[in-house]
């Protein structure tokens, strides 16, 4: 219970001095005009209170991935506390804060657009095709897990119909303009989301549970099957570090009222997630600790299974139907804005208009074409894919950031370090991961790693010399 407590006060304790000492190195002027006043079109740019686009922001990032990631990082021990306490403040909520206060300095542009003016042409092309990539098996991941856990609680319509249901939603979701339907509805399912939070640390706090408390000898269970680096990383990505919230934060760049805000939006909304992660992980050791831990159960069921498990047990029949439906909007809401992001992305790139609805619906058609076919593929094979794709995307984020900061002559070390850390990550794990080469946990894989981290940080420090450069000679 100590490890649980100390981490979750850490976390919030990040959000008032690191967040904003990062507040410090973005030089934030709360009186710089912002996307929102400067190119209203009453459809993407539309002001909203800070409540509302800080609720939104957290539904838009959160998915299932700090709830089944979280239940799946605990199979590690209590070393996923670390990842989500220590990545979550230093690493994730950094990136989302300051991609986010770059986003709106730059027209709420997409993500792919900034890559494109602060790493180049090439990397904008790469991040163009990756990113649409990506948000479509996030797309079909938000679908097919909460249908799985509807099917399971309501199985007054099968899982198909429930798919059905869902992408039915997710294409007049993608359609409207932001303030219709996700301005709307979005801040009830963040209260739901949070409320199941809070319940659920209740049941941690006051209940019969034993939080397993961390120690040299449990640190790390399951060495053998479950090696620490690079999958747990890779594991528990929402709740820690997520480039698919770079993909997202520019709905929300889009809707702030100025540059203060960012912080409460952007941070705020990470270290939430990052409490969330952490609550699901603490529930999932305490729930399965006199079963044999978490990684013995899970050997045999899934995470939508666990979460309904844990849900009806520890806080009873309607709770449960309470803390199912705050699991469920998650994803749900995370899903609809991930096929809006790529239709957003598309028309930035080859500069379409998104006040006219037939132009809205030629891009989105063939998106949900796409994501309904690979609905069909076998889920455990796409979650394998989106998770590595979520976690590269976040290294070229953090890059951009990187080189962003060093033009505005800030402290860079603060995205740096982590750069090169997520590099390496995802670098070793294309060595390791029978998913990609296939290696194994075996030294040479991690030194492939760290020979390819190494390159492609001398290819970016380049940049920076550089654009550097470039910079002096403009002046």
């Amino acid at each position: 219970m100590i490890t649980f407590l100390c981490c979750l006060v850490l976390l919030v304790v990040a959000y008032f001095t690191y967040g904003k000492y990062l507040e410090k190195v973005c030089k934030i002027d709360a009186k710089a005009e912002v996307p929102s006043a400067k190119l209203y079109d009453g459809v993407d740019y539309v002001p909203m209170p800070r409540w509302r686009t800080f609720l939104i922001q957290l539904l838009n990032i959160a998915g299932t991935g700090p709830i089944f990631g979280a239940i799946l990082g605990a199979c590690y021990g209590p070393v996923a506390f670390l990842w989500i306490t220590f990545g979550g403040i230093f690493m994730g909520a950094m990136h989302d804060y300051l991609s986010g206060v770059i986003l709106v300095r730059n027209e709420g542009l997409s993500i792919t657009e900034i890559v494109a003016r602060y790493l180049g042409k090439g990397a904008g092309a790469f991040m163009r095709i990756f990113s649409v990539l990506l948000l479509i098996l996030v797309g079909v991941v938000f679908v097919v897990s909460p249908a799985d856990i509807l099917s399971a609680k309501f199985d007054i319509l099968s899982k198909n119909w429930w798919l059905a249901i869902i992408i039915a939603y997710y294409f007049i979701a993608t359609l409207l303009p932001v303030d219709k339907l996700i301005g709307k509805i979005y801040p009830l399912f963040g209260v739901a989301l949070v409320a199941m939070a809070l319940g659920l640390l209740g049941v941690l706090i006051f209940g019969d549970y034993t939080i397993p408390q961390m120690t040299l000898e449990n640190l790390h269970v399951n060495k053998e099957n479950l090696p620490l680096v690079p999958t747990l990383f890779i594991t528990i990505a929402c709740g820690a570090i997520s480039g698919f919230h770079a993909t997202q934060s520019p709905l929300m760049a889009r809707c702030v009222n100025n540059e203060r805000e960012c912080r409460f939006v952007f941070y705020g909304s990470m270290i939430s997630e990052s409490v969330i992660a952490l609550i699901w992980a603490a529930i999932s050791m305490a729930f399965f600790y006199e079963d044999g831990g978490v990684s013995a159960v899970m050997a045999g069921h899934t995470p939508a299974w666990a979460v309904n498990e844990i849900s009806n047990t520890t806080l009873g029949v309607v709770g449960g139907i309470l803390a199912v439906l705050g699991v469920v909007a998650a994803p749900i809401t995370s899903g609809d804005t991930a096929f809006r992001s790529a239709r957003l992305i598309i028309a930035d790139v080859f500069h379409i208009e998104q006040k006219t609805k037939w132009k809205r619906l030629a891009i989105a058609l063939p998106l949900f074409s796409a994501g309904v076919a690979l609905t069909f593929v076998d889920f455990d094979v796409v979650w394998r894919y989106f998770a590595w794709t979520n976690q590269a995307l976040a290294s070229v984020v953090l890059w951009c950031i990187v080189v962003y900061l060093h033009l505005e002559k800030s402290n860079y070390w603060v995205a740096l370090i982590p750069a090169v850390f997520m590099t390496y990550i995802c670098s070793s794990f294309v060595f390791v991961s029978k998913q990609f080469i296939g290696m194994g946990a075996v030294p040479m894989a991690y030194v492939w790693g760290g020979v390819a981290t190494v390159a492609l940080t001398g290819v970016m420090v380049y940049m920076m010399v550089r654009n550097n450069k470039s910079t002096q000679l403009k002046k």
